[in-house]
């Protein structure tokens, strides 16, 4: 899980749950709570706004990588209990993924992109594609667009790390909304 450096007061977007959701979620690497609501959507499972991961993170860490995610009640469509939903390590784009898909075809429609915050030459996690996929993200907001390999698994369709996500973001922002994500190879 990261974060998307949205301002005011704790809250979450999510591509899973409705708006008015209460969520709670917990980082297992050092068991910090927050309750939060869903107050917009994203393409992720569930992306905290920056006062919502201030409240579950570790010092100087911008990825939580052990999460989880629980629904407490709100919004007005049924979804599985927590125990049910696929393990995510930091509840990233859940949506719309294909592992299998060909190559040149877009996967992860929808997605929402952020960084991991880790260092090294441009590369990706993904909890969708296995390790030596190759990626190409596209910022649709701006048309750049950067192509990855994947070297790490996460529980995003495709995160970012700090070069990578320099490549295709728009000066001040910490998160794309609006990405395409094609498999390459």
């Amino acid at each position: 899980m990261t974060f998307s450096n949205d301002g005011g007061a704790p809250a979450a977007s999510s591509g899973q749950f409705p708006i008015g959701t209460q969520l709670k979620v917990t980082n297992l690497a050092n068991n910090k709570t927050t309750t939060v609501e869903v107050t917009s959507t994203s393409g992720s499972c569930a992306l905290l706004n920056a006062a919502a991961f201030e409240q579950v993170r570790e010092a100087g860490k911008n990825v939580i990588r052990e999460v989880r995610i629980e629904r407490l009640g709100g919004g007005d469509a049924a979804e599985p209990p927590a125990d049910e939903q696929p393990p995510a390590d930091d509840a990233g784009d859940q949506a719309g993924g294909d592992q299998a898909g060909a190559t040149g075809e877009v996967v992860c429609a929808g997605s929402t992109v952020t960084l991991s915050g880790e260092g090294g030459a441009p590369a990706a996690s993904s909890g969708q594609f296995p390790i030596g996929t190759q990626l190409k993200v596209t910022n649709l907001d701006n048309n750049k667009s950067t192509t990855v390999e994947v070297t790490s698994t996460s529980g995003s369709c495709a995160l970012l790390n700090n070069a990578a996500f320099e490549q295709v973001r728009e000066p001040g922002k910490f998160l794309i909304r609006n990405a395409r994500i094609e498999r390459v190879g």
